[in-house]
């Protein structure tokens, strides 16, 4: 098998490049779709290892063997990152280079909860991810992202579940497995993600330039996602993520959601008609 990776593929744009959005990166990519990613200038991912938006601080940065590159101009630079085998990341959260970009198809994955200013008209295939999306009006299909027996479902028409404001269950566990801001500050990280950590073991600090807050695990399990150290962040922002199953290595690699909504996103694209998945590789 070819170790390069062969992107020849209809052009996809994805809005974010956070945990969710990359799984779907990784799998569009795999199957030779020409994929971008835009994000904003100071993404906040807690589970960076495994984003490719980490792309955007570090210039380059890979996810299970597919690296992303930081791009500045897409004219260029996409076809020469897609030509290496790479997915272009650039920043570009307003969709100001969507005509040069041209996408077939658009996903949006920034997963904010609500839509963020995507159109059906931005491309002849628009998909968004979880809530704040309704197929048929604002999208054409909507994903399925929360957690449960409809994970992954393709919606043709309607709405996704609402939010519930509550983290899906994990080993029983859902709320407390999930750390948050108290207040607006700088975070600084004092534990490693793929580290074991106990209930009440201090996370990081948050200084507001008056006094530091600690932040400190709720529950015992591996340190899956940490914010990076220096991360300016406002009150209840998500900070880190305990996994209570304690297997570190489930840090550094996809999410079983993660890739379950990547899979869903392909087959959508397959079954709406884009192309031949005997065509995908050329």
């Amino acid at each position: 098998m070819n170790s390069k990776l062969v992107m020849n593929g209809p052009v996809v744009l994805i809005r974010g490049a956070g945990e969710q959005a990359s799984g779907v990166g990784w799998a569009l990519a795999k199957a030779g779709f020409r994929v971008v990613m835009t994000e904003v200038a100071e993404p906040l991912m807690v589970r960076w290892p495994v984003c490719f938006g980490t792309a955007i601080e570090e210039g380059r940065w890979k996810v299970e063997e597919i690296t992303a590159c930081r791009i500045a101009s897409p004219t260029s630079d996409c076809e020469t990152a897609w030509k290496a085998g790479e997915i272009p990341v650039l920043v570009d959260p307003d969709l100001k280079t969507l005509p040069e970009l041209n996408p077939s198809i658009l996903v949006d994955a920034i997963m904010a909860k609500r839509n963020m200013g995507t159109k059906q008209s931005m491309a002849p295939l628009t998909i968004g991810l979880g809530p704040g999306f309704t197929a048929g009006e604002d999208v054409d299909v909507v994903i399925e992202t929360n957690r449960g027996h409809h994970l992954g479902r393709i919606i043709y028409s309607g709405p996704a579940q609402p939010n519930t404001g509550i983290p899906g269950e994990v080993k029983g566990i859902s709320k407390e497995r999930v750390v948050y801001s108290t207040k607006t500050g700088v975070f600084k990280a004092k534990r490693a993600i793929g580290e074991q950590v106990l209930a009440g073991d201090c996370l990081g600090e948050i200084e507001d330039g008056i006094e530091k807050t600690e932040v400190v695990s709720l529950i015992n399990g591996v340190l899956r996602g940490l914010l990076r150290t220096n991360t300016q962040i406002s009150e209840n922002v998500k900070i880190g993520d305990i996994d209570p199953r304690g297997n570190e290595e489930y840090c550094w690699t996809i999410s079983e959601k993660a890739r379950a909504i990547g899979a869903a996103v392909l087959l959508c694209i397959l079954e709406c008609g884009i192309i031949s998945p005997l065509r995908l590789k050329g």
